[in-house]
């Protein structure tokens, strides 16, 4: 169905792709795979129209094709799904799914046309949303379903998704794949880009891995490969000190010295006489689907939910101000994993992200900035989490997902944080990139940092935490610790809501 052969790409000097050949058969689902910085995101850039290869060529059924725009690739029935979301957050629903191409009736937009087209399709994904909402209302996970839906609502013959359920829980993620199977056998070619392998091995027919540039695998059938097969290919020389670091989670002992505290915490229609400690020292999980209150810690901690009744305390023993300036003063710090939306100034350098909370929120700095002295604490940063980047002045929206979440890491920390949140820290990163970052969050823990972790992997709470809070319409139906702190259980609990 399409073809890329021979494709080159470079930018400033440092290439992305050398010599990629890469095809997905029509009825296929065809798994991409690789670390971040191996390619993929440039390679499906040139497969979607939105840049240009250096050299090499794309045919589609057998026939070259130049693809001049993204717009072009689409009336070509190529649709594409970005992992960093590119939606029209002051539209509505219904304006997103239908983007330059309203349906009408004479002069009037026929938006009850445009409902009854849009309503299966929604269905099919489990969304349920009032089409007049505006996206920015919306959740990351809703956002990334509705991202899904405007592909499948042109009909594509070439479906690219890239890190589609980064953001979803399982049976969101369920649904999805359910979708792919039907249109698998409607013969649409599905590309399918992910970091999460156990999906890959359940949902794919064929496994390209690229790594530097190069493809190292190429068009394995799934039945002939396990999961340490494609993490060797990823990683090359990396693979064994990632795995081993991912399999020697030890545990240890929780300080109870020093604490962040919740008390009886309440917010109507959020959250219900939430009491929790997370402990210096150690990494808490809270869990939970969406809107189960969960994350609603999270924005609390962070000063930017005011609780109604209850009491939030720091581990030094004040209160908590529900002010978003002044909980940064006070030490903390929200790592989000919405990182191009909130999580960094995408058109700014990586000296101004990592100098953003510092200098500017803290002034510690002082109020005459040296951007030399930026500058310096940023290659500083840049060495210590291993930050891909030819220098620090390259702009953060040129970098891989897994190095631009470095780069919000390295802002919070530049704060020198004594409680660090964090909201799907390792969305859409690779398991190289996740390790290091796991082994990040352990050197805080080790340094007397309260750390909370949501996510929407259980697995990394299982395998990361020392003790998970588990949420269900506002409450916490489950403080789970080993052994029966698993995978398996968690999600047993977020979807019951009762304790084990």
């Amino acid at each position: 169905m399409l073809e890329a052969e021979g494709i080159y790409k470079s930018y400033g000097g440092i290439s992305a792709l050398k010599g990629v050949d890469f095809r997905v058969r029509a009825g296929s689902v065809h798994a991409l795979v690789g670390e971040n910085g191996a390619g993929k995101s440039t390679l499906v850039k040139i497969l979607a129209g939105a840049t240009s290869p250096d050299m090499g060529t794309l045919c589609l059924e057998g026939q070259p094709v130049h693809f001049a725009s993204t717009a072009e690739a689409a009336r070509r029935g190529i649709a594409v799904v970005s992992q960093e979301l590119n939606l029209f957050p002051d539209l509505d629903v219904l304006a997103n799914l239908f983007p330059m191409r309203e349906l009408r009736r004479g002069p009037f937009v026929a938006r009850k046309q445009m409902i009854a087209q849009a309503r299966p399709i929604l269905h099919e994904l489990g969304l349920d949303l009032d089409l007049r909402a505006l996206v920015e209302t919306l959740s990351l996970e809703q956002r990334q379903l509705l991202e899904i839906a405007r592909a499948l609502m042109v009909h594509p013959r070439v479906l690219i998704l890239d890190e589609p359920t980064s953001a979803l829980h399982a049976r969101q993620t369920e649904l999805l794949h359910g979708v792919l199977r039907t249109l698998r056998q409607r013969k649409v070619a599905v590309v399918y880009v992910s970091h999460v392998l156990e999906d890959v091995l359940s949902l794919c027919d064929e496994v390209t891995v690229l790594r530097d540039g190069e493809r190292v695998l190429d068009a394995i059938p799934v039945a002939q490969l396990k999961i340490e097969e494609i993490v060797a290919a990823m990683l090359g020389d990396k693979a064994a000190s990632t795995t081993s670091y991912l399999a020697s989670s030890a545990r240890k002992a929780m300080p109870e010295s020093r604490a962040l505290r919740f008390e009886h915490v309440s917010i109507p229609g959020r959250l219900q006489e939430v009491t929790l400690e997370a402990p210096a020292g150690a990494i808490i999980g809270v869990a939970g689907l969406s809107g189960s209150g969960h994350r609603d810690v999270l924005a609390v901690t962070a000063g930017l939910l005011r609780p109604v009744s209850g009491h939030v305390w720091h581990p030094s023993g004040v209160e908590v101000r529900p002010n978003q300036r002044e909980a940064v003063k006070q030490g903390i710090a929200l790592v989000p994993g919405d990182r191009q939306r909130i999580g960094l100034m995408l058109d700014k350098s990586v000296w101004d992200n990592v100098a953003q909370v510092r200098a500017v929120a803290l002034r510690r700095a002082g109020w005459l900035l040296r951007a030399d002295q930026l500058r310096a604490r940023a290659r500083e940063h840049v060495a210590r989490l291993g930050i891909s980047t030819p220098s620090v002045d390259q702009e953060v929206r040129f970098l891989s997902g897994g190095n631009q979440q470095k780069v919000v890491f390295a802002k919070w920390l530049e704060a020198d944080p004594s409680v660090l949140l964090l909201d799907d820290p390792t969305r859409g990163i690779d398991v190289g990139a996740k390790a290091e970052i796991y082994a990040l969050m352990h050197g805080l823990a080790q340094r007397g940092v309260v750390q909370v972790l949501a996510s929407t992997d259980p697995q990394e709470l299982a395998t990361v935490c020392d003790r998970v809070f588990v949420f269900y319409s506002g409450r916490i139906c489950a403080t789970l610790e080993p052994p029966r702190l698993d995978a398996h259980t968690i999600l047993e609990v977020m979807n019951t809501g009762e304790p084990p």
